[in-house]
């Protein structure tokens, strides 16, 4: 809910008040009224003239059609959810643009054509109601409840309007649980009660905008009766509650994010004041029936039954929950990091741990059992060297579950579309049951990795993706794509988009894998954060610097690309670096660093970047805040700002400032703002495939040889 997104699909509304003062030299504050009729009127002036521009390109229309096609394609893979005796699939395709909520049985599931039952139209709602609703999920009820919470979004943006559903009855539910519109979190701890953390009013949501305030909620009780059970700071991220549903475990928890990386736990009896677990500030905790599981991100000294033992940061460890609770400290390890290996993440069957490792960026699986006295693990037999995905089916709440040591894996990379597998952990063999069609010709592309080395020596690995048959001579359009922020790792994806428009007409693709990410673990991204959060950008310029060494391309022809935190990224390589490119992609980004904090979820950032109110740390980010150093006395490359009126977690504001900015310093400047589309920029299939041919065509004009 609360992260910053980078990679755009296909590659796959009002502002919080704050106290703090702009700052007085900024001309263009007004654009930060978000849906007023003066900057709105500046936006479809901007709009017309960009679009102008770029539908001019003779591979636009054409463009346009073709990612419709690959989004709306039928033949892509149906991913679901296990819900009891189903797989839940949210679809859109050419006929449903805003999407079908539906549901298949386990074993048809498994055929190539599986029969679905359609729980929503969400394009008949939103006719029906006259609303632009974009589906943001469904909280159901676990066990042989047919109740299901759905989270309509208007527009795309993060807040919701929660409704209750009947599975059972395919009806929303009279006198229901129903919230209005706001940025939500709900969780049903029984048939007849939520905990709800919502906009209740004054005082209610922290200054990230995020619920501070957790209440438990009865049907058929007004909203504003409901009791207070638990509350966060003001300072805090969000509070928020989890309820696990397993028979004999049941347990509520509440937790504090007192800050993007760290949270404080509670256990929660009802009739009782809730307990704080002692855990690591940030270290993700979870309770596993009868066990503990801990995940850290710094190192961590524990006094144990053997003696003292410091676990390193980047590490999985299992305990007994009982005994953990009481305050004793004995661990497991299952996941150690090296300096070429960590933890993508973990799932959990009913008996065994299921581990995605990163292995220079390249995915591997691992199952841990139980087995005596002992933890034992076994290697997955999966493909290699691209992206793996694991997601085990245990459902706790089916007795004699006989799916509950199943998983399913997918796999893909840069030349090889998606692929779904169904596993067992503790058997051999994966069965394939289910692969996306190719989209362009991948025998005549190649991935290749390097590694470019960085002003400090650090060495940054990178991927490049073009023709096999490509000559390096300087002129290959190549496009450089980043993100480093958040812990985020930047893994091989397949991208029918980019095959089809790019590579197969001569265009070379570069992934950066630079600090701020999360491919080598927790240390990959501490590395460049706040005060060192200028390494993400000089990793970047680094792998620019590379490509123009080896004549994979030249600046005339080598542009960038990022989105959200990648917008920043790109925007401020773009200001220090300018001779090293031609064209700049900037989507949804962050770009005033003086005042990033005050709008909309920009508070809950600040420990990825600092706070920009202490003068200590508005020294460093100073530096390189775009919008604050972007000149009139330079040539920058031509940029591209792509943004969405509806988003409601990066401010549109970032990107209408900096385009006003430097139109007004005589720069060349291309700017697009969707009405609608939330913090992904596309409401839907149509909205995303254009944006999509307004960037490819940008691309071209500026990058062709």
């Amino acid at each position: 809910m609360l992260a910053l997104i980078g990679a755009t699909s296909l590659m796959t509304m009002t502002p919080v008040a704050h106290a703090a003062a702009p700052a007085p030299e900024d001309p263009y504050l007004w654009l930060e009224d978000v849906q007023g009729e003066k900057p709105l009127a500046w936006v479809r002036e901007r709009n017309a003239a960009s679009r102008a521009v770029l539908e001019a390109h003779p591979d636009f229309a054409s463009n346009k059609q073709r990612f419709r096609e690959i989004l709306d394609s039928t033949d892509r893979i149906p991913y679901a959810q296990r819900d009891g005796d189903y797989f839940v699939n949210f679809w859109r395709d050419k006929s449903n643009p805003r999407g079908l909520w539906r549901r298949t049985s386990l074993t048809e599931y498994r055929k190539p054509n599986p029969q679905w039952e359609v729980l929503l139209d969400l394009d008949a709602l939103g006719k029906a109601e006259n609303e632009n609703w974009v589906w943001k999920g469904a909280r159901c009820l676990d066990g042989a409840s047919t109740r299901c919470l759905l989270l309509l979004s208007r527009g795309g943006a993060d807040a919701v309007v929660v409704r209750e559903f009947d599975t059972a009855t395919k009806q929303f539910v009279k006198d229901g649980f129903n919230l209005p519109e706001a940025k939500t979190d709900v969780t049903w701890l029984d048939q007849n009660r939520l905990f709800v953390g919502t906009d209740f009013g004054p005082g209610s949501q922290t200054d990230s905008g995020y619920p501070r305030v957790v209440k438990l909620w009865q049907r058929g009780q007004a909203l504003s009766a409901a009791t207070t059970v638990f509350e966060g700071e003001k300072t805090d991220v969000a509070a928020g509650a989890n309820v696990d549903h397993t028979p004999g475990f049941k347990r509520v928890t509440f937790s504090r994010a007192d800050s993007f990386y760290t949270s404080q736990m509670f256990v929660w009896t009802e009739g009782q004041a809730p307990v704080k677990v002692d855990k690591p500030a940030d270290a993700q905790f979870s309770f596993w029936r009868e066990r503990v599981l801990v995940e850290l991100r710094s190192d961590w000294k524990v006094k144990s039954s053997k003696g003292e033992v410091t676990w390193p940061r980047g590490s999985l460890l299992v305990g007994d929950a009982q005994a953990y609770l009481k305050g004793q400290r004995d661990f497991t390890a299952l996941f150690t990091p090296t300096a070429t290996r960590s933890l993508a993440g973990f799932s959990l069957t009913r008996s065994q741990v299921l581990l995605s490792v990163l292995d220079n960026v390249a995915g591997r699986a691992e199952a841990w059992r139980f087995e005596g006295s002992q933890w034992k693990k076994r290697d997955i037999a999966a493909p290699f060297p691209g992206t793996l995905g694991l997601s085990a089916l245990h459902d706790p709440q089916v007795s004699n579950d006989p799916w509950a040591e199943h998983f399913m894996l997918t796999y893909t990379d840069f030349v090889t579309p998606d692929s779904l597998y169904l596993g067992e952990a503790g058997k051999d063999g994966l069965e394939r049951i289910k692969s996306r069609p190719a989209f362009f010709d991948a025998s005549t592309v190649k991935a290749e990795q390097h590694f470019a080395t960085s002003k400090d020596g650090t060495k940054v690995p990178y991927f490049v993706i073009g023709a096999k048959n490509r000559v390096d001579d300087g002129k290959n359009p190549t496009l450089l794509y980043g993100y480093g922020g958040f812990e985020q790792s930047m893994q091989p994806w397949y991208s029918g988009g980019y095959g089809t428009a790019w590579f197969t007409k001569g265009g070379v693709l570069v992934v950066a894998n630079i600090r701020g990410g999360g491919e080598y673990g927790p240390g990959w991204h501490q590395a460049a954060i706040k005060a060192n959060k200028q390494k993400s950008y000089d990793d970047f310029a680094a792998v620019a610097e590379d490509l123009i060494a080896r004549k994979v391309t030249s600046p005339r022809h080598l542009g960038i690309q990022g989105g959200s935190n990648g917008g920043l990224l790109v925007g401020a390589v773009m200001v220090q670096r300018p001779e090293l490119f031609n064209a700049v992609v900037c989507q949804v980004p962050l770009l005033d660093m003086r005042r990033f904090h005050t709008l909309l979820a920009g508070a809950s950032w600040m420990a990825e970047y600092g706070n920009p109110d202490v003068p200590e740390e508005w020294a460093y980010i100073s530096k390189y805040s775009p919008y604050q150093n972007v000149s009139k006395g330079k040539t920058y490359p031509k940029v591209f700002f792509v943004t969405s009126t509806r988003d409601d977690r990066v401010h549109p504001a970032h990107a209408r400032k900096m385009a006003a900015r430097m139109i007004e310093q005589g720069h060349q400047v291309l700017y697009y703002e969707n009405i609608e589309g939330g913090h992904g920029a596309a409401a839907d299939n149509s909205q995303a495939a254009d944006r999509l041919a307004l960037e490819f065509a940008f691309l071209w004009q500026q990058l062709k040889r």
